[in-house]
């Protein structure tokens, strides 16, 4: 399906602000499932320089240094794409070893940052541990089933809430609170995937809805990487493996770093400030 979409952004300062450098991820991929036919990025104040760049994990992003004060920053980017259809990889014949944890000696070494965990000391959180042993429970280590269970398992156990404010929660809290957004769900799948030695990264982008709803927002899931199929995407939010209503913006092991905009200014104390933010697909 081809899509066109509009992704406005617009902050507001209540006095004029020194705008210090962005990092603007709203470029969606072109790659196998989803082809992208024009992109568009317009910055107000137009008293900026744009610099584009590919991140560590392939995405397009950009840098954008601002010369003049302001006291407001309005970001548009528009994407003409086609997605396309996702093979069902429970229905496709793969003769790699698909048992966990995977030898990413011979698959590929590059791939063993995405299995590291996030505490100082590289563990992984006790709950993301506990819920993965679970969902190895009658299984042959095939990684297709621990993750139709998994994903299962955190269907059951945690109710999907969105949250707009605040980063992503731990894996312990999502599963003591029993409630989570999209991108708390993202953590909890990737963490539990990499208890088990599987690499994943987290994921933002747009889900398109069969019923469009008063406002779209941004979405996120969890890619991961399947010797014989390579990355694909998960979503436990939502309907487990991904299909083409699903457009990816970029990727990467810290939700952060996937956040549309990122920056700063230099402005008075106690300045106050406003988002508010405007997503159209037809």
């Amino acid at each position: 399906m081809r899509k066109k979409i509009s992704h406005k952004l617009t902050y507001t300062y209540k006095e004029k602000v020194s705008l210090k450098k962005h990092i603007i991820c709203l470029k969606p991929r072109s790659n196998s499932f989803q082809k992208l036919h024009n992109f568009e990025l317009q910055i107000s104040p137009s008293s900026n320089s744009i610099f584009p760049l590919i991140s560590e994990n392939g995405d397009d992003i950009f840098h954008v240094d601002f010369k003049e004060s302001t006291n407001f920053l309005i970001i548009k980017a528009i994407s003409d794409i086609e997605t396309k259809n996702h093979p069902d990889l429970y229905n496709v014949k793969n003769n790699s070893d698909l048992t966990i944890p995977f030898n990413l000696k011979c698959t590929n070494s590059s791939l063993k940052g995405f299995v590291e965990g996030w505490s100082p000391d590289d563990k992984h959180d006790p709950a993301a541990i506990q819920i993965a042993q679970e969902a190895l429970v009658g299984i042959d280590n095939n990684v297709l089933d621990f993750l139709y269970q998994l994903i299962e398992l955190i269907k059951e156990r945690v109710k999907y809430t969105p949250r707009h404010l605040g980063p992503a929660w731990t894996s312990g809290r999502t599963l003591s609170e029993r409630v989570g957004s999209c991108r708390d769900l993202a953590i909890l799948l990737m963490e539990a995937c990499r208890c088990v030695g599987i690499p994943s990264r987290f994921v933002s982008g747009y889900q398109l809805l069969d019923e469009p709803p008063s406002k779209y927002e941004l979405h996120a899931w969890t890619e991961l990487f399947i010797p014989g199929f390579g990355w694909r995407g998960f979503d436990p939010s939502g309907c487990g493996l991904i299909n083409e209503k699903y457009i990816t913006l970029a990727s990467s092991s810290n939700s952060e770093s996937v956040a549309p905009v990122r920056g700063s200014f230099i402005g008075p104390l106690a300045l106050k400030s406003e988002l508010d933010w405007d997503i159209v697909i037809s």
